[in-house]
């Protein structure tokens, strides 16, 4: 019976602290403290409820990431009444860029809250954007919309979203170089192999050509990031031609 006293116990200061770090990340007071435990759980914790459902934030995920394109899409459609649908759609990716989604978990520290069996170097960085929508899927359950709508202009709209330094930001170096070359009428090549040779991880070189002629080279763990490597190259090696075209 003691025993049993010491583990509710022990949750219940585990809770407690978990109401109070989160108080200060969100500005308000969680009502259902379970709603954020569960935001915070790795799958590889591998808990299940009584139904046999999995605990762990991945659905929290999903949910958090469609209210946040929502917020921002509002945000948005206001704050640039002459912006076409393009043009929203392409500001609305900038702002809920992967990239920019592990810089905002990041900034809120949220990994400390995490639960996980794997060891915090070996999960990669996206984690931190994960947990960052799970945490607004999780605030609306708690408290609604106009909670999330609160936290993500807080944390997000306000400190991050500056519409002219976003219209000169570039999400993709490949689509902006195909995009040029198309323009242009140049001809472009990427060249994509298994780059691997005597190291463990394996990488992909690519060549990029461009009217025959190669112009640059990149190398990755993926080929994805391989191109977007010498796409890059190119935009800075014909940034005045591009930026003019």
């Amino acid at each position: 019976m003691n025993f049993i006293r010491k583990i509710v116990k022990s949750h219940s200061q585990e809770d407690q602290q978990l109401f109070i770090e989160l108080k200060k990340v969100l500005n308000f007071s969680p009502k259902n403290i379970n709603k954020y435990k569960k935001a915070f759980t790795h799958r590889s914790v591998q808990m299940l409820d009584k139904k046999g459902i999995p605990i762990n934030y991945e659905r929290l995920e999903f949910l958090g990431d469609s209210i946040l394109g929502s917020v921002i899409a509002s945000y948005l459609y206001k704050k640039v009444p002459t912006g076409s649908e393009g043009y929203l759609t392409q500001m609305r990716s900038k702002i809920v860029s992967r990239k920019h989604l592990n810089e905002l978990g990041k900034d809120l520290n949220l990994i400390r809250f995490v639960k996980s069996n794997i060891d915090q170097s070996n999960v990669g960085d996206n984690i931190h954007g994960n947990i960052f929508e799970a945490l607004i899927g999780a605030i609306y359950l708690d408290r609604g919309y106009n909670f999330c709508q609160k936290f993500i202009h807080e944390h997000v709209i306000v400190p991050y979203v500056d519409i002219e330094k976003l219209e000169g930001k570039i999400t993709s170096y490949k689509g902006l170089i195909i995009e040029w070359c198309q323009k242009k009428k140049k001809k472009y090549k990427f060249d994509t192999y298994e780059d691997s040779g005597n190291e463990s991880i394996k990488h992909f070189s690519v060549k990029l050509s461009i009217n025959g002629e190669q112009v640059a080279k990149g190398r990755a763990t993926s080929k994805k990031k391989a191109e977007e490597q010498a796409s890059k190259r190119v935009y800075y090696a014909f940034q005045s031609e591009i930026s003019l075209g």
